[in-house]
């Protein structure tokens, strides 16, 4: 279920991290949502593994970044994402593997 709060943040956080890869600013990394009850946004914490040196950041950087560039309130992944969306009913019925008329 795409909904779920720990399914929504482990999708989010994904993004977020290979977004930084993608735009160079790390080679590797982890980016952690922790939702605290009573705030929209979560807490956010990225662990670059000493690969963003590199590029002149340091993790405290990375997270000023993406708390800038993306909105990890639940309600806004879930749309972002399109996590509301039956995108999973196609691979639920018959699986994906030797599948020619899916684009994975």
């Amino acid at each position: 279920d795409g909904s779920s709060l720990a399914r929504s943040s482990a999708y989010g956080s994904r993004w977020a991290a290979r977004s930084l890869v993608a735009a160079r600013l790390c080679r590797r990394c982890m980016v952690q949502l922790t939702y605290i009850p009573g705030r929209p946004e979560p807490l956010v914490q990225v662990q670059s593994f000493g690969t963003s040196r590199a590029a002149g950041r340091s993790d405290a950087d990375l997270v000023q970044i993406l708390n800038q560039n993306f909105d990890f309130r639940l309600s806004s992944l879930k749309q972002d994402l399109e996590l509301k969306e039956p995108q999973f009913q196609r691979l639920s019925a018959h699986g994906h593997f030797g599948r020619a008329d899916l684009d994975l």
